[in-house]
């Protein structure tokens, strides 16, 4: 082996131990399903004399999932779910925000506060459902398929949530 191929390979095979290394060290952050975003105020609020509205949300991240694999059934030639529905589990942003507002329904009510949590959604793409134009091998004509109408059909993508939020009104929420 020339002295330039080994530089190569030593080259490659560093390169893929760091890869590796760096994916290892990063495992920990990206089980995280949701990412938080502050907004921060408090330099604007503090310049400006005045309280400001505090938010804050959450960004999920989507976790593609492994698509059931096709299903073969008796009596067609191609596999059911040709095209297979591929799942996705994420979640929906959520949202915290707590804002003054003026004294409109009396001076125990000067703060609005709203929660939407992020909540776990699950989707699954479309799919595909395909038979040949032919049936499965007919004994009774010495082994040959019959012509039949080709059937093709979408199977139709899901989409699963159960978003919800609090609303609230009060003094110094």
């Amino acid at each position: 082996m020339k002295s330039t191929t080994r530089g190569t390979l030593a080259a490659v095979l560093t390169g893929v131990a760091a890869a590796a290394g760096a994916a290892a060290a990063a495992t920990p952050a990206a089980a995280a399903r949701a990412v938080p975003v502050p907004v921060p105020l408090q330099g604007v609020e503090q310049s400006l004399h005045m309280e400001l509205p505090k938010l804050g949300g959450e960004v999920p991240l989507p976790i593609p999932g492994a698509p059931e694999g096709p299903r073969y059934v008796e009596g067609r030639l191609l596999p059911e779910r040709a095209l297979p529905q591929l799942p996705v589990g994420t979640g929906t942003p959520g949202l915290d925000m707590r804002t003054p507002v003026p004294h409109l329904l009396g001076d125990d009510f000067d703060h609005l506060a709203l929660d939407a949590p992020a909540s776990d959604l699950r989707a699954l793409g479309p799919g595909l459902n395909l038979d040949a134009p032919l049936t499965p091998p007919n004994p009774d004509n010495f082994g040959l398929p019959e012509p039949k109408l080709p059937q093709a059909g979408v199977i139709t993508p899901v989409l699963q949530a159960v978003p919800g939020a609090d609303l609230g009104l009060g003094s110094g929420l």
